[in-house]
């Protein structure tokens, strides 16, 4: 059992108030057939009874029956809601992620359950946002990543050289990621085949407003951004250069701008603290849904005034309108 100074809500122990929860939380205006669409209240009833299952309802307009579950990721799971809550809190308030067998054993449910659930936590956390980051007068840190073997591992380097499994051989091999961050603001994250200019390019390009200003480190996968935004700054780590200093005198006042990828280095830092020391093993297949996770916490952190109870409930939010089967859990479907 979970002490109660951290989950002291009635809805993370009792299956009928966890209903009353979910639906207070994807239903403010009352009950929403997933069916039809209906939300006229007075067609759609609340059935009752001994062997009736908790939360189910009735549209009259279809005939169907259904609970709020119908139409999100929880959708056909056998693990109570109560528990499912309880999964999703502690994803969403631990800063490194908590393991399926973390999860195996506080739930008391299987390893397996609790992996699948878990990516199902995943999928809710998993936002997909398609604007453009930044904008006039902000800085967007870009910079990329290695991380763990790749599954299947090259014939050849990054520069052309015969791959082979002992030696120093860079990046080859690896799973590749690239950070967008908006300095004090959201990250975006990518898992990449391979990384090289044409592809960090078109991510970049598409994904960052022409008004930003790029920070980014020496590397000459970013040689072409000058080109694209407002202004490109670097600072050279190859020579123990990780914050620079531009002075400017706008309008006749001096202005600093700090130039750096130190935000977007912090949060690799979470990142492969917790994959590391949290989930040890992720396969690559998966990677893009761990991902998701981190830039969700990341997003929702309390340097932006989130709370702990903001950031699960806004993961709850995200369970609407998606779905995730075992067969096939690469694959979400709305």
């Amino acid at each position: 059992m979970l002490p109660s100074s951290v989950l002291s809500a009635k809805f993370f122990h009792n299956e009928a108030e966890a209903f009353k929860h979910v639906e207070k939380i994807l239903w403010p205006n009352g009950p929403i057939c997933p069916h039809c669409g209906n939300f006229d209240q007075d067609r759609i009833k609340r059935l009752e009874g001994k062997s009736t299952r908790l939360g189910l309802l009735k549209c009259n307009e279809c005939r169907m029956q259904f609970t709020v579950k119908v139409g999100t990721v929880f959708e056909s799971a056998h693990v109570p809601l109560h528990k499912m809550l309880q999964a999703l809190h502690l994803m969403a308030c631990s800063k490194k992620g908590v393991s399926a067998h973390q999860l195996h054993r506080i739930l008391q449910v299987t390893y397996k359950t609790a992996w699948f659930l878990a990516h199902r936590i995943r999928e809710a956390m998993r936002t997909g946002g398609l604007g453009p980051m930044g904008g006039l007068g902000s800085i967007v840190e870009v910079d990329e990543t290695y991380f763990g073997p790749a599954d299947e591992q090259p014939t050849e380097t990054t520069s052309g050289k015969p791959f082979k499994k002992r030696g120093t051989h860079g990046p080859s091999g690896k799973r590749a990621v690239v950070a967008l961050v908006e300095r004090g603001g959201e990250v975006r994250t990518f898992h990449v085949d391979r990384m090289d200019k044409a592809t960090v390019d078109t991510i970049v390009r598409g994904n960052v407003a022409s008004e930003s200003r790029l920070h980014t480190d020496e590397s000459r996968l970013y040689g072409d951004a000058a080109e694209h935004f407002a202004a490109h700054e670097t600072v050279k780590h190859s020579a123990d250069e990780y914050v620079r200093y531009n002075h400017t005198f706008p309008n006749g006042k001096l202005h600093t701008e700090k130039v750096h990828t130190n935000s977007a280095e912090g949060y690799f830092s979470i990142f492969k603290r917790g994959m590391k020391g949290v989930y040890q093993h992720c396969s690559e297949k998966h990677l893009h849904r761990y991902l998701a996770e981190f830039d969700f916490r990341y997003n929702a952190r309390a340097a932006l005034g989130v709370s702990d109870e903001m950031r699960a409930g806004k993961a709850l939010k995200g369970i609407a309108g998606k779905r995730l089967t075992y067969r096939n859990p690469d694959r979400a479907t709305a």
